[in-house]
C-alpha cells in the first residue's frame, strides 16, 4: 500500500507531546503503517501561511523534524528519491518515506529555490492550500475558480518537471489545473481529492478532469476526508467505494490511488487510522473490484508515476 498524502509531520512538530514518528496517538505512525502492510508514504510539510510568518524557514524547520525522525527509525524507515530506491528499500524490508511540500508559498516566489527544496529531497509540491500565491489560486469555496496560474506558476511547472518532481494540483483552481495539464510535460497528481459529481465540494473534481489526469497518465488519491466524501461529519468506507466506482468509470482503473489525508483531516473516521486500511480493500473486493484492480489503486498506479516522474 502507498498513501500520497498525510500532515504527520506538521502535526509532530507543532504538537511534540502526540509522540514519536515510531509510535504516537495521531492516524499514522511506523506501527501503523506496518500493521497496513505500507510499502511507502508521501510525507507533507503542510504550510498555513496565514499563521506562519516566514514560510520558507518554516519549512524547512519542517523537514529537519522530517530527516530527525528517519534517522531515529532507520532499521525500518528510509527516504527514497525515486522508483530505483523505493525498490531498494522495499528489498530491504523498510518502509519509503517520499518527502514533498504542500503549499507552493514557500517557494517566495523564487524558482532557485525548487532547486533548494529538490537538494534537501523534496519530491513533490502541492501548487497551493487555500490561499492565492505566487504561482497560482486554490479553489477553497470556489472563489477563484476561474483564475490560472501565474505566469511564475507555468515556469515553476516546467522546472519541476525538468528536475524531476511530481506536480500536485489538490487544492489548485479549476483554471489553475486547466494550466498545468497544458504546460506540463509530465503526469501530474491530485494527491488528496475525491468526484465533484458524487459530492459537490471546490476540493473535488469534475468528470472532465478526471478524464484528463487519466489520459496524461496521472493519478487521482482518494481523500478520506469526510467533507471530500459525504458532506456529513463520517468518514465511512461506503462513501469511499461511491467515489472510487465513478472515477473507476470516468478515469478508469490506471487513475486510481490512496491519498487519505491523514493527520489533516477531523472526522469521525470508520477506518481510525492507516493500520486499518484493509477495511477498505475487503470492501472493494466484496463490492467485485478484480484483485488487479485493488492492487492498481493500492500501489501499482503511484510506482507508475513515481517511476515516470522522480529522478
Amino acid at each position: 500500500m502507498i498513501d500520497l498524502h498525510c500532515d504527520t509531520i506538521s502535526a509532530l512538530y507543532n504538537n511534540p507531546e502526540y509522540g514519536s514518528l515510531k509510535k504516537n496517538s495521531l492516524q499514522v505512525d511506523i506501527e501503523k503503517l506496518k500493521q497496513g502492510h505500507s510499502t511507502a508514504q508521501f510525507f507533507a510539510m503542510f504550510v498555513d501561511t496565514a499563521v506562519i510568518e516566514d514560510s520558507f524557514l518554516y519549512c524547512n524547520n519542517l523537514i529537519r523534524k522530517f530527516y530527525q525522525e528517519l534517522a531515529l527509525n532507520k532499521d525500518c524507515i528510509e527516504i527514497a528519491h525515486n522508483f530505483y530506491e523505493y525498490l531498494q528499500n522495499d528489498k530491504n524490508k523498510k518502509i519509503s518515506a517520499f518527502l514533498t511540500i504542500e503549499e507552493g508559498a514557500v517557494l517566495k516566489g523564487d524558482l532557485t529555490n525548487i532547486n533548494r527544496f529538490y537538494q534537501q529531497g523534496v519530491r513533490l509540491i502541492t501548487l497551493t492550500w487555500n490561499y492565492a500565491n505566487e504561482i497560482g489560486y486554490p479553489n477553497f469555496n470556489f472563489t477563484y475558480q476561474n483564475k490560472g496560474l501565474t505566469s511564475f506558476g507555468k515556469s515553476v511547472v516546467c522546472e519541476m518537471n525538468r528536475l524531476g518532481m511530481i506536480v500536485d494540483v489538490s487544492h489548485l483552481s479549476d483554471q489553475g489545473f486547466y494550466d498545468v495539464a497544458k504546460v506540463s510535460s509530465k503526469p501530474f497528481i491530485v494527491s488528496h481529492s475525491n468526484s465533484r459529481d458524487v459530492v459537490y465540494h471546490s476540493r473535488n473534481l469534475t468528470n472532465d478532469m478526471i478524464r484528463i489526469v487519466g489520459e496524461k497518465g496521472g493519478v487521482i488519491g482518494i481523500n478520506f476526508s469526510n467533507n471530500l466524501l459525504s458532506g456529513s461529519s463520517y468518514s465511512y468506507v461506503e462513501d469511499m467505494i461511491r467515489h472510487i466506482k465513478h472515477i473507476y468509470q470516468i478515469g478508469g482503473s490506471d487513475v486510481l490511488a490512496l491519498g487519505t489525508d491523514f493527520d489533516g483531516i477531523h472526522a469521525i473516521l470508520e477506518i481510525e487510522n492507516i493500520g486499518q486500511i484493509d477495511k477498505l480493500f475487503g470492501a472493494l473486493k466484496s463490492q467485485g473490484f478484480k484483485n488487479d484492480d485493488i492492487e492498481k489503486l493500492s500501489k501499482l498506479n503511484c510506482l507508475r508515476v513515481i517511476k515516470d516522474c522522480l529522478v
